[in-house]
């Protein structure tokens, strides 16, 4: 049982000085409590709420909780009621050991705003624990010659309980001789010593035996016995006796184990085995017994094991000196252990939180108490953390620290923090703790959607596959999860005529852009739109980059004969005379192509002929000309197969006839070659016309209207008929243009043209335009004989 109670002794030192270490104070302190011990679990201590006067929702809304230091949680704070109940039976022996007040500090804390409250419970002890004796049978070698009034000391009895319900008194039962006295030693132990009052003979009573009872103070007391057998021996004159009655040493507390603490020693003036003196720890207890150790020959007093001061500061111990003749005498030894700085900082991390939402004010991220358990200087601490971190550390009250954000953290300039909280004591050598805590930084929806460009330029051919590829845009948004998840969509067009929703569609989770129809560069050229990028944020965040998509031409378009058109008809037939020189103009082919760039470069070629070498063709313009003076031996008939050929890749052609018939008596003034350009433009003004028209043809945006004017040309003949035009029928073929993006339309444009009667040249009169159902694109006026008409191109003929 004392081996029992040394134990509680030691755990109840380290306890009462850790929390006493670790106690704060903040706003108002609370009254200390009281509780018996062995109460059950979940027994009413006080109510927090009131004595804090605070409401019951109060406490839970502000995160209320019990701080207990130590492995062990012996109360309890219910949120809900405010009571302070027993979590654990508290054994006050187990926790507090012979010392007396038992007292535990715990730490009322209140996260929300944070609040911490110092608070101490007292455990009152109960008489539950009898006294015993760690030696139930005692043997005392009294002399007989021993003089009245000489004591004997006893064993005492243990009795963990304190207080009044601790050992009070011993009594002895009744006889002659003896008679026992109850003495307090300097912890407040009580220990009996035998009296001796009346002497002793051997020869008449050689033993004695004694009953020993000791009692406790509780309510009825309770008690314990031990028998004391006295044998009456020859007489030994003198008792030992010790140089001095108290030794006091101190020792630091890393001594080794084997280390001399002090010698004691003591004399006997008897010889022989009466003077013979053996020394032995006086009733020592368990702890003693396993830290002290004596020479029983020498008196040296050595360490069994290394001390602690944070466990036990002081020893205290009782050494007996006994010679052969069983006298002995006694000294104190009171053993100081001295501190040193051997145990390292503690810390106690309270309260964390992780993550942080970013842009936020200054937020507290944990709260933590720093204790040390040496003392004076070895014990006084010093807290930081790295200079380098956005963050501050803040003392709260003693030994309690706040870490807090300095600035409002941005997760996209860095995502996590790892913090190291050093704590060093000011001992000799300085010894610190580093203690880590990781906190994460979350997101919120901060960053819009960013375009790798700001204007996409796409290229692709016409006549593409519907649902082609035709490129894509990318943006990014710095935020995470969510906030950075991007959706793409067409923004409505500046251009409410632009069909957007028909050229083109988006994928809306990663950007790409198809054209939704096959593109036609002859009536859609270019076309912009706008793309949003939003992310999934709340509220979402957008942007918004310019898309320019340019159609290249295709060579898709074979080259169209305007003159001589060859529609089924009776044929056109050119006359020549044949006083004609070389270079008489007999005729111009005109073509056009309604590709662009060299798709609608145009060169002519003459393939074959009635007769070989009579007539050549001007590989630009199509112009068809004698290549030599006529003749009488010269055919009258001829037929000319011209080509027309673009410059493409593949090149597209096409072929048309020419019908030349030589006469006699035609006169026509003589047309130079091209070395004058004023002279050609008045002889062919025609070649002028058409030129500007296929100039039109490459307009920008594609939404000219291509008007292709089929045009059939007669010369006046010199017949009996009297001359006259003859005008094809039906219409000339058209050209489909888009003008609207949801279809083509086709127009087809029919004109009377006649060579002017005695002019002398080669001009041509536009009569007068046949356009079936549509309105006329003219002035107003349709004249039988030099009208004035405006083309859809803004030209005007005559």
């Amino acid at each position: 049982m004392e081996i029992g109670w040394l134990h509680f002794l030691r755990q109840r030192q380290v306890l009462v000085f850790f929390v006493l270490l670790c106690m704060s104070r903040v706003g108002a302190e609370l009254e200390p409590y009281s509780v018996a011990e062995e109460m059950e679990r979940g027994s009413f201590v006080a109510n927090l709420g009131k004595d804090l006067g605070l409401g019951l929702t109060e406490l839970s809304t502000r995160g209320a909780r019990i701080i207990s230091q130590g492995n062990k949680e012996y109360l309890q704070l219910k949120v809900q009621t405010g009571d302070l109940v027993i979590n654990e039976k508290l054994d006050r022996e187990e926790l507090c050991g012979p010392t007396e007040p038992c007292l535990l500090y715990f730490q009322l804390l209140m996260e929300k705003p944070l609040e911490i409250f110092q608070a101490e419970l007292r455990v009152e002890d109960i008489n539950d624990h009898s006294p015993v004796f760690t030696e139930r049978e005692m043997i005392l070698k009294i002399p007989e010659n021993s003089p009245l009034g000489i004591t004997f000391p006893l064993s005492n009895a243990l009795d963990l309980d304190v207080g009044s319900n601790s050992v009070q008194n011993y009594i002895i039962s009744p006889n002659s001789h003896f008679e026992v006295l109850t003495r307090k030693l300097s912890d407040g132990r009580m220990y009996p010593e035998l009296v001796l009052k009346e002497e002793l003979d051997r020869e008449e009573e050689p033993e004695i035996v004694l009953t020993l009872t000791a009692l406790d103070g509780g309510s009825p007391p309770r008690y314990g016995i031990a028998q004391v057998r006295v044998e009456v021996v020859d007489s030994n004159d003198n008792a030992p006796e010790f140089g001095q009655p108290i030794y006091k040493v101190h020792i630091p507390e890393n001594s080794p184990v084997g280390s001399l603490v002090v010698t004691v020693s003591a004399s006997d003036l008897d010889s022989g085995v009466y003077g013979k003196i053996t020394y032995t720890l006086f009733q020592p207890s368990e702890d003693i017994s396993k830290t002290l150790e004596v020479n029983p020959v020498t008196g040296e007093i050595r360490l069994k094991k290394q001390v602690d001061f944070e466990t036990v500061v002081s020893y205290e111990v009782d050494i007996k000196a006994t010679d052969g003749g069983g006298l002995s005498g006694k000294c104190t030894l009171l053993l100081q252990v001295v501190d040193v700085n051997d145990n390292p900082p503690e810390v106690t991390l309270s309260a964390l939180t992780s993550p942080i939402p970013e842009n936020s004010p200054e937020i507290v991220v944990a709260v933590f108490s720093v204790s040390d358990p040496d003392s004076g200087d070895n014990g006084k601490t010093i807290t930081s953390i790295q200079d380098d971190l956005p963050f501050l550390l803040k003392p709260s009250v003693k030994n309690f620290y706040t870490l807090v954000t300095e600035r409002a953290l941005d997760r996209e300039e860095r995502t996590e923090y790892n913090i190291t909280i050093t704590v060093t004591d000011l001992g000799t050598p300085r010894l610190k703790t580093q203690h880590n805590l990781t906190v994460t930084v979350s997101d919120v929806n901060d960053n819009a959607p960013t375009f790798s460009q700001t204007t996409y330029t796409l290229r692709v051919r016409e006549n593409n596959s519907p649902a082609l590829h035709i490129g894509s845009v990318s943006a990014t948004d710095r935020d995470s999860g969510a906030n950075a998840q991007v959706t793409y969509s067409l923004l409505p067009p500046h251009d409410p005529q632009l069909p957007l929703g028909s050229l083109v569609s988006i994928n809306a989770d990663n950007g790409q852009l198809f054209a939704l129809r096959s593109l036609d560069f002859e009536a859609l050229q270019a076309f912009e739109f706008r793309v949003g990028a939003a992310d999934r944020g709340s509220p979402a965040l957008s942007s918004q980059a310019l898309v320019r998509v340019l159609v290249a031409d295709a060579n898709d378009n074979a080259p169209f004969v305007l003159y001589p058109l060859q529609n089924g008809s009776a044929p056109c037939t050119e006359l020549v005379p044949r006083a004609a020189e070389a270079g008489y103009l007999v005729a111009k082919v005109v073509a056009v192509d309604g590709d662009s760039g060299q798709n609608a470069w145009l060169s002519y070629q003459l393939l074959k002929a009635t007769e070989p070498g009579l007539f050549g063709v001007w590989a630009h313009n199509g112009e068809v000309r004698t290549a030599r003076p006529l003749s009488e031996r010269d055919a009258v008939k001829h037929r000319l197969l011209v080509l027309v050929r673009d410059h493409g890749e593949p090149p597209l052609s096409a072929s048309v006839t020419l019908h030349v018939l030589l006469v006699d008596g035609f006169s026509q003034p003589y047309l130079p070659l091209p070395d004058a350009a004023a002279a050609e433009a008045r002889a062919d003004p025609l070649t002028v016309y058409l030129v500007v028209a296929l100039a039109s043809v490459s307009s920008l945006f594609l939404f000219s209207v291509l008007v292709f004017v089929a045009v059939r040309l007669c010369r006046r003949r010199r017949a009996a008929s009297g001359g006259g035009c003859s005008v094809p029928e039906g219409p000339f073929p058209g050209h489909l243009v888009d003008v609207s993006g949801a279809g083509t339309l086709s127009h087809s444009y029919q004109y009377e043209v006649c060579l002017t009667e005695g002019s002398g040249t080669s001009e041509f009169k536009f009569l007068k335009p046949i356009i079936p159902n549509i309105q006329a694109q003219s002035s107003g006026r349709n004249s039988e004989e030099n009208p004035t008409f405006r083309n859809s191109f803004g030209f005007k003929f005559q």
